[in-house]
């Protein structure tokens, strides 16, 4: 069993996050399951922020993603391969 994170860190998140919601959305297929994580709440609201994707689809498709995502500026992305051996 094995499964695909890609971790989305967002600097400026209200400068990327228009960006970085169209390239999700773009890729959505490949997306199974989406957590998004800021600090702060209300008037309060943390200009940084992570995404958390779980991901299938080839290797190629996800080291796609992976690597556009990285275009947008103030965006990393990270792809971890997470294995249990049987």
């Amino acid at each position: 069993m094995s499964k695909t994170i890609l971790l989305i860190l967002i600097g400026k998140r209200q400068d990327a996050a228009v960006n970085v919601q169209k390239l999700l959305t773009a890729w959505g297929c490949l997306i199974k399951t989406r957590l998004g994580i800021h600090d702060g709440i209300l008037d309060n609201c943390s200009d940084q922020g992570l995404l958390i994707c779980e991901l299938y689809g080839t290797q190629e498709q996800k080291d796609e993603l992976a690597r556009k995502m990285e275009l947008i500026e103030g965006v990393k992305s990270k792809l971890v391969e997470l294995k249990l051996e049987d």
